[in-house]
């Protein structure tokens, strides 16, 4: 069996899982222990979300930064394993 690396889902993917657990959560109709399921997992999100909108954030300013007004692109860095 091959192992695989899980990326971390996009931040599309992660807004839009995140927008459902609070949807539910909001219902009141989720029982305690899924409800902290819920909350663990949406917290989890929460940091994806955030660290892709700080990646987007330094992006732009790099490329501000350019004295040439060329735009020089290079790949996100991204943390693994976190």
């Amino acid at each position: 069996m091959e192992a695989k690396t899980k990326q971390p889902p996009s931040f599309e993917d992660a807004l839009e899982r995140l927008e459902a657990i609070v949807e539910s959560m909001e219902s009141g109709e989720v029982p305690l222990a899924e409800l902290l399921a819920k909350f663990e997992e949406g917290n989890t999100l929460l940091k994806v979300c955030e660290s892709r909108l700080k990646e987007a954030e330094l992006k732009i300013e790099q490329l501000k930064k350019q004295k040439d007004g060329s735009a020089a692109f290079s790949p996100f860095e991204t943390e693994r394993g976190a």
